[in-house]
């Protein structure tokens, strides 16, 4: 049995700007709003037990613009369970007024050219999220 994510915690600049943008996103992955952090923001949970949390940043570097190109997380990527999920998210993040960086496409240089159907956005840190259907 192979290892798979537990949790991921994100440390975010504006929580009120970036909690009703993950709780639309989340929400809509089947993720369920759980227990707020006493700090602010909080964690989304799935019934398999694993969760993605937001927390606000702290130390020198909480003001710092996120910038995937050095060191630290570039993207986080969810799995979407089929490409009318991805379009349905799309049409959602539209609505919303997310920041899009590239639309739900074909994107063959993914996945050895075996079936990639992604949306890219990002959040109000500019950190770039992805979901992504493969056949």
């Amino acid at each position: 049995m192979g290892a798979r994510v537990h949790h991921v915690d994100l440390s975010i600049r504006n929580i009120a700007a970036a909690e009703p943008l993950y709780d639309l996103v989340l929400t809509h992955m089947g993720y369920v709003k759980g227990k707020p952090y006493p700090r602010g923001g909080g964690e989304w949970d799935l019934l398999d037990g694993s969760s993605i949390g937001i927390s606000p940043t702290t130390g020198d570097n909480a003001e710092r613009p996120h910038d995937r190109y050095s060191s630290g997380l570039h993207h986080l990527a969810w799995r979407a369970e089929s490409r009318a999920d991805v379009d349905a998210l799309f049409a959602k993040l539209t609505a919303f007024g997310a920041a899009i960086l590239d639309p739900p496409a074909d994107y063959p240089k993914y996945n050895g050219g075996r079936g990639y159907y992604a949306v890219f956005f990002a959040d109000p840190d500019g950190l770039k999220l992805e979901y992504v259907w493969t056949p």
